[in-house]
């Protein structure tokens, strides 16, 4: 079952090894069908250097088993509240990556001080309220992606132009079209935290609206000349 779409996920999982964002068996990745409406995940603890597309889990977005012989990943709550609050999205990913970490732990938005961040989302990658008490202790995975959910819908955040948000004391999970670029959106947002960070070290104040509307519309607009067509 979902042969193509395990094989997907599998190799975006491999590639968060790649861009060097995870340690041990840290992070996951997964992807929806939406015609069936069902979810391949990775599975959870399981080492990515003898991890094969056989491995991934296939759950349906209430969160059922359909298919796997391993348990799922643990965040696969999260994930299945993110598809269900956000339509559009293709895949999702999540690590614990060092700056955008940082951020989280800090409970601080990454600002948009300059043309690389305004390339990747329009406005700054916002950071949940932290989980209450009976949130954690109650459906703690559910409720982290209800409190993302949240966040976007509070803030008028589009999740299409905001592909990221930090979870308060947690870390990143980011999304896509699929899963390979819900995984490339994770590397990105990691180098756009290294450098906020490092802005905010130097003092640095936002890139102004003029320029930051410049780079994100000329690559994600209407009227995109970025790349070839």
């Amino acid at each position: 079952m979902l042969e193509e779409l395990k094989q997907k996920v599998l190799e975006a999982n491999l590639s968060l090894v790649e861009y060097k964002l995870v340690l041990f068996t840290w992070g996951n990745v997964s992807a929806i069908d939406r015609e069936k409406g069902l979810v391949v995940i990775k599975p959870s603890g399981v080492d990515y250097a003898t991890m094969t597309a056989d491995d991934m889990v296939v759950m349906s977005l209430d969160g059922e088993k359909v298919e796997g012989r391993l348990n799922p990943s643990s965040d696969t709550p999260t994930h299945l509240e993110l598809y269900r609050s956000f339509p559009d999205i293709g895949g999702i990913a999540h690590t614990h990556s060092t700056f955008a970490v940082a951020f989280a732990q800090a409970a601080k938005d990454i600002r948009p001080y300059g043309t690389t961040h305004a390339d990747f989302a329009y406005g700054p990658v916002p950071c949940t309220r932290d989980l209450t008490g009976d949130e954690i202790k109650n459906d703690y995975e559910l409720n982290t992606g209800k409190v993302i959910a949240e966040c976007f819908a509070e803030r008028g955040i589009d999740p299409a132009s905001v592909p990221a948000v930090l979870v308060h004391s947690h870390g990143p999970f980011t999304w896509g079209k699929s899963a390979a670029e819900a995984a490339k959106n994770s590397a990105i947002l990691e180098e756009v935290a290294k450098m906020a960070y490092l802005s905010e070290t130097l003092g640095a104040n936002e890139a102004s609206k003029n320029i930051r509307n410049k780079h994100y519309f000329r690559k994600h607009g209407a009227n995109a000349y970025y790349g070839q067509k």
